[in-house]
């Protein structure tokens, strides 16, 4: 845990936020439960929710929390240690212990909460609650607060947004320690990987290591020779001489603060020419990308700048044509790059999802549905404090090729006759974390290799 008077100021900040517009009331935050895997004594390994950590930092199960709007009042709903959880999991703080951690002095059963939430609604008071995204919130919320009648307050998801969204030194400083230990695990990737191996080799080697080195994992790894498949768990595949090896892997610390890379490399040693050239073109855009990253830039307009270098490499080797400007703002270029330039990260690796894109990404504007720009993450003017990833891909997809052919899509820009001859390349992206300060940009944690050379030399 931050010390002590990060949380109460945290809490401060947020319910002074809610004053200044206006609000009332309670605010609800939902800690996570234990979730059994096939029965309640077999748990998953249990993680807090993001926003509760953020303003609470009690990193246990069964906890949940009101901040009184109207009395001032932070308030923990749990129940104490028992000699029967110590004969199970070991001698731990008490309760009143933990919560003087986070700064917190009212403490009440945890069966309390319910009844103090119909008080509060008998008498008028409005209960403001995030979006539920787990079936425990959901049945809760039901049962106690009116739910799916009330519905998320929006001023309160505005509120946790307008706070998160700027990573303090204190932050950072976790994210960085995340970032390093998942740059270790992709240098051991490079150092590794070879014909022969199975793709669940490596994930199990990038898994070994987050945990040797005191955390965890941010995300299912993503670990294969098909990086045209976006998010691509399966590890059951054998890695062959000519096969590019996609790894998108993040460690996730003691704290929950995450870190989120992505390295493409050949199998073999040596990218051959056809591989070397699309590789180049993404890193390209990549490093566009990077160098427009500043203060007051919006961040779509950085994602179109990697989508026209993109579209202006490949009608070089004449898979696109036209304008490439034009092809980048129209979407043809989501035949090769269908995903977002980056997203936002913190004590969640796509941060505050469950908050919501339009409100952490948006600022409350409403997102394209036009396909590739709808899966853009974060579009919003960067500034200083945003901790955000850079990740352009070149992919190769045949089904959306076959698609997008036989609907005569965007025949302007697209050769399809040429780009029928890349349909077994497969995809490849790098990716890189990187913090917004008041003058640019600074990436985040332990440099891994990106051009072709610094990979091969890996090997």
């Amino acid at each position: 845990m931050f010390a002590k008077e990060t949380y109460i100021s945290r809490r401060k900040s947020l319910a002074a936020s809610m004053a200044s517009a206006g609000e009332s009331g309670i605010l609800l935050f939902l800690g996570n439960e234990d979730t059994g895997m096939n029965y309640m004594d077999n748990t998953y390994e249990f993680r807090q929710d993001s926003t509760f950590l953020y303003y609470f930092g009690l990193d246990y199960a069964g906890f949940s929390a009101i901040i009184d709007l109207d009395n001032g009042v932070d308030t923990v709903f749990a129940d104490d240690i028992t000699v029967e959880d110590i004969v199970w999991m070991g001698v731990q703080p008490s309760l009143a212990e933990k919560c003087s951690m986070a700064g917190i002095t009212s403490i009440q059963p945890k069966n309390a909460l319910p009844d103090a939430l119909k008080k509060a609604l008998a008498s008028g008071r409005k209960i403001h609650f995030l979006p539920p995204y787990r079936a425990e919130h959901i049945l809760k919320l039901r049962d106690w607060a009116e739910y799916p009648v009330a519905q998320p307050s929006i001023p309160f998801i505005r509120a946790v947004v307008n706070m998160r969204n700027y990573k303090t030194e204190e932050e950072i400083a976790q994210i960085e320690e995340a970032v390093d230990i998942t740059a270790e695990m992709h240098l051991s990737m490079m150092r590794n990987v070879r014909p022969g191996m199975k793709e669940s080799d490596i994930a199990a080697e990038v898994t070994r290591i987050a945990l040797a080195l005191g955390s965890g994992l941010s995300f299912p790894v993503i670990a294969t020779r098909n990086g045209q498949t976006l998010h691509n768990h399966y590890h059951g595949n054998t890695l062959k001489e000519g096969d590019l090896f996609l790894l998108d892997a993040g460690a996730e610390n003691h704290m929950h603060y995450g870190g989120d890379l992505s390295s493409t490399v050949p199998v073999s040693g040596k990218f051959t020419e056809r591989q070397k050239m699309i590789y180049d073109m993404a890193l390209d855009a990549h490093m566009a990308a990077v160098h427009a990253l500043r203060p007051g830039v919006a961040f779509k307009d950085v994602h179109i700048k990697a989508a026209t270098v993109i579209s202006e490499r490949l009608k070089s080797i004449g898979l696109m044509k036209g304008d490439p400007a034009e092809a980048a703002v129209s979407g043809a270029y989501a035949m090769f790059f269908p995903c977002g330039l980056g997203h936002m990260m913190g004590l969640d690796i796509h941060d505050m999802e469950n908050l919501g894109e339009v409100w952490v990404g948006y600022d409350g504007v409403p997102k394209s549905t036009m396909f590739g720009f709808k899966s853009l993450r974060l579009a919003r003017k960067l500034e200083p404090g945003f901790v955000l990833t850079i990740e352009p891909g070149i992919y190769f997809i045949p089904e959306l090729i076959d698609q997008w052919k036989s609907q005569k899509k965007f025949e302007e820009f697209l050769n399809y006759s040429e780009i029928e001859k890349f349909k077994d390349f497969g995809g490849l992206r790098n990716e890189e974390d990187y913090l917004i300060t008041e003058d640019g940009y600074r990436r985040l944690g332990k440099y891994v290799p990106m051009t072709t050379d610094e990979v091969e030399a890996m090997r």
